[in-house]
């Protein structure tokens, strides 16, 4: 549907958009794309070359921006076009010739403008007329087309005619491109044809030319010394959060939208898909777009989402019926959503209970695992106990709510809403859940006649006379120190591994200069002029709560900074909130604001972060592999995108973080993990937004700095083991549980609806190393699904390997008619696909090593084999008069 940006993008909304985009163009006119045309994002993804590329059946992938060495070098080498082979797992099966253009997206230098009101000298053919320039105008266009031809390999190039805006008067271009073409193959000595991308593919590929490999990716991308575009791997944070909690909620909704069947006269997901897909684009959730334009985005995402809500409701209220075995659903139950619990507001959980009503919380989990987690919502009252579907007594923990939260629920409820809030809860109640997969079980809220949910304990630092405290109540502890309020010691009583890690706040000043190399700090460009710590002002004491299911550590870190860390008794990382802003920017500065998580480890320039979500690739501080780095920004140029993780290891551990959207990070030291978390500008960066990256939220006419709230994840592990919860928690951030209130005054639920449900058989979920990325109803009553394999080649000594996915256990109700295996955008068949993809040759090729992929699927077996790192696609057909036997 859009040029998609390859940084701030997660693969799975990659391949969404991709897929609306391709299957509308193959209804509407019947083809099918073969070129990848990303001519504008600001570098370049592996995730992007072998998955959105190769794997959609392109034959070539073309685009403008790579870093101003790198494109030097390649000049002088001829290898500006490449075999790029971005996946180290799926090898030369994957790859894809690469076209990147010697400058630019434009016309060659030369003066080859015509827009009307160009200055480029038009042809002038009529000899009677004394500004004649045909033989002028023609050597320009030869010269510029042999300067090309020296740093391209074969007899063909490609001329880009046009640029951003252009041909808004179209005859003003063609009358001359038609006389340039006429009057350079009457010189004779080049031939000059209109083209498209993919005659010209086609003319390189039957020149039968060995072409240089590419491995790894082309981030970061530079366009001079001192413009690093690695700022908008987090500009606009708080739409970057929102993107990917909608990406998360569109995959719930269709798999709800096919549980319940798809009704087109209903509520669909349509909405939210168009949504989605348009804020894809490489100026969209980059942030890199001007104000007004981000808020019609979300305004989009938002009217989508308000629609894909009335489908969710009305798919779990049939679920939920009990007359919804028959195949009839007529629910009368009403489910409601809080797509503002991240800032503590959720009307249905804010009930009074006194009465005697009971909250009825129906939680749902989109993976295909069975999962355990820990819910919190806000309660009005201390004297609440929750009861499970089968109504044992669950353990459950009150929490106070900080009187940060109830600061910014208030004013963002007035912000979004343009309501006060009725009620202020006064507490987080957070309790265990236990989930089917694909599935949804049932939990009740009421009221006790005694306090039932544990209280949490309050430690105040302020008088204390130990040095330091110990928080977690199950196999991970951290140590802070109370002297100087931080944390100081990660220890995990299972596995033995201990860490000295501390953790802190910075901001680096914006650059404000804007001369001829020396841009501002802006939405695309992290230009930082110094770095500055944030630390709290005079000794402000830690505020840490204890009980059953978790503990959590409140520190203030300044007026702007507030963070709670949390440690849940049942799992081995911790998570860390943060609440960044307003920044003030009142003393003339820009600031860009970033954590550190510092350790001793010995990590020797060395961290990984992921593509797309996806691989993980190796970055080295201070170096590029395809050239001899001259380093001139020290911290923007080793900024790297990151969307589920980043990681560094030393000789006997490793240090993951986990993200919950898309932001920049680095190791600027060794040991150290930096993210950026929130930036506000004061200048513009002079690359196209013309407006500095100044985000503002107004209540009433008073206007201050946005505030984001997000979170970050921390683990240590053995070296070697921490593949398992990069992958599997990783799914879990992405997809988080999706949770929908209803009331029961009086009367027994589970008499009159259904507690508890999975789409799949009983005894199965799926494999350790599966996920389910896409289930969707289609318009024309078929499926489509798509099942990916989470692990490289060698990330996992178990997971690593060939799954199996039984369809037959995935859809017990149902009997599969009909079974096609699609390209991975679904427009066409992947057999048809592979055989006429065509096939390059590299230089130095590794070949496709030890790939594994899955065979073609038995339509009587219907299992489906999933190797390392392999997505696949289906088109399914169910047989409509097929009767499951009633269990």
């Amino acid at each position: 549907m859009c040029m998609h940006d390859e940084a701030a993008v997660h693969y799975i909304d990659m391949i969404d958009q991709t897929t609306l985009g391709h299957r509308f163009i193959k209804q509407e006119f019947g083809q099918t794309p073969r070129i990848g045309w990303q001519i504008d994002p600001f570098g370049h993804s592996a995730v992007n070359a072998y998955l959105l590329s190769a794997e959609v059946g392109f034959d070539a992938l073309y685009f403008a921006r790579i870093d101003y060495q790198d494109r030097e070098k390649r000049k002088d080498l001829k290898s500006l076009e490449v075999v790029w082979q971005g996946s180290k797992t799926l090898g030369s099966s994957a790859d894809i010739f690469t076209g990147i253009f010697p400058k630019n997206y434009e016309p060659p230098p030369g003066d080859f403008y015509f827009e009307v009101n160009d200055v480029s000298p038009v042809i002038q053919d009529d000899v009677l007329l004394f500004d004649y320039n045909v033989e002028e105008r023609v050597n320009d266009f030869v010269a510029a087309a042999i300067a090309q031809a020296n740093v391209t390999r074969t007899n063909h190039i490609m001329f880009t005619m046009g640029t951003d805006f252009k041909y808004q008067y179209a005859t003003s271009w063609f009358r001359q491109l038609d006389k340039f073409i006429h009057y350079v193959n009457k010189d004779g000595r080049v031939n000059a044809l209109y083209s498209t991308p993919s005659i010209y593919t086609d003319a390189k590929y039957a020149a039968n030319e060995s072409w240089p490999l590419k491995t790894d990716d082309f981030f970061p991308y530079a366009d001079n010394p001192n413009a690093y575009w690695t700022g908008y791997f987090t500009s606009r944070p708080a739409l970057k959060g929102y993107v990917r909690t909608m990406s998360a909620y569109y995959l719930a909704a269709r798999q709800l939208e096919f549980l319940k069947g798809r009704d087109s006269s209903g509520p669909t997901t349509d909405s939210l898909a168009d949504a989605l897909a348009l804020v894809q684009h490489h100026d969209a959730v980059t942030g890199t777009e001007k104000q007004h334009v981000a808020n019609d985005y979300a305004k989009r995402l938002s009217i989508g989402y308000a629609e894909a809500e009335k489908l969710v409701e009305s798919s779990l209220a049939c679920l939920t019926s009990s007359d919804s075995k028959s195949g009839s659903c007529n629910p009368k139950t009403e489910f409601e959503q809080c797509p503002l619990l991240n800032i503590s507001y959720c009307p249905p959980s804010e009930l009074d209970l006194s009465t005697g009503k009971s909250l009825v919380v129906l939680v749902y989990n989109s993976l295909g695992w069975k999962r355990e987690d820990v819910i919190r919502i806000p309660v009005v009252s201390e004297s609440v106990v929750v009861h499970d579907s089968e109504g044992r007594e669950t353990e459950s923990q009150l929490l106070p709510l900080a009187n940060t939260s109830v600061n910014i629920r208030n004013q963002y409820v007035k912000a979004y809403l343009g309501i006060s809030p009725r009620v202020t809860p006064k507490f987080w109640l957070a309790f265990p859940v236990s989930v089917p997969p694909l599935g949804f079980n049932t939990y009740f809220v009421s009221n006790a006649k005694q306090t039932v949910a544990a209280m949490s304990s309050l430690y105040s630092s302020q008088g204390s006379k130990n040095s330091s405290v110990e928080v977690g109540q199950g196999h991970l502890k951290l140590l802070y120190n109370l002297d100087e309020g931080r944390l100081s010691h990660y220890f995990n009583s299972r596995n033995l591994v201990k860490a000295n890690i501390e953790q802190s706040y910075s901001f680096y000043a914006g650059y404000d200069k804007i001369v001829s190399d020396l841009p501002a700090s802006g939405a695309y460009i992290f230009r930082p002029n110094g770095s500055f710590p944030l630390k709290p002002e005079g000794q402000v004491p830690l505020t840490i709560l204890q009980g059953p299911i978790l503990d959590e550590v409140h520190q203030r870190i300044n007026p702007w900074i507030y963070q709670v860390t949390r440690v849940y008794k049942g799992k081995e990382h911790t998570e860390v909130e943060f609440t960044v802003g307003p920044i003030p920017v009142n003393d003339g500065m820009g600031k860009e604001v970033t954590t550190q998580i510092t350790t001793t480890m010995m990590t020797n320039k060395t961290f990984l972060t992921d593509s797309n979500g996806r691989d993980f690739i190796k970055r080295i501080r201070d170096y590029r592999s395809d050239w001899e780095l001259q380093v001139n920004q020290p911290v923007a140029g080793n900024y790297y995108p990151i969307n589920l993780g980043i990681y560094m290891e030393d000789n006997s551990m490793e240090l993951s973080v986990l993200v919950d959207r898309s932001v920049g990070g680095s190791s600027i030291l060794d040991g150290q993990i930096e993210l950026m978390l929130h930036r506000r500008l004061i200048h513009d960066d002079g690359r196209g937004v013309d407006e500095a990256l100044n985000e503002t939220v107004c209540v009433n006419d008073k206007c201050e700095g946005l505030t984001v709230q997000g979170k970050f994840y921390l683990r240590v592990d053995p070296l070697g083991q921490g593949a398992k919860w990069r992958r599997s928690f990783g799914q879990e951030i992405y997809s988080p549980l999706l949770l929908a209130f209803s009331e029961q005054d009086g009367g027994n639920w589970t008499s009159s609806h259904v507690p508890k449900f999975s789409a799949l058989d009983s005894s199965y979920s799926l494999p350790d190393n599966v996920a389910l990325i896409t289930l969707q109803a289609l318009e024309d009553g078929s499926v489509l699904l798509r099942l990916a394999h989470l692990y490289e080649v060698g990330e996992d000594k178990d997971l690593s390997t060939m799954a199996y996915v039984e369809l037959k256990k995935m859809f017990p109700d149902k009997k599969v008619s009909k079974i096609t295996e699609m390209n991975l955008s679904a427009n066409q068949e992947r057999a048809i696909m592979e055989k006429k993809r065509l096939k390059w040759k590299a230089e130095g090729s590794i070949g496709s090593g030890t790939m594994v992929r899955g065979s073609p699927v038995d339509p009587s077996k219907l299992v489906v084999e999933l190797g390392p790192m392999e997505i696949r696609t289906f088109l399914i057909n169910f047989d409509d008069t097929f009767v499951p036997k009633m269990v």
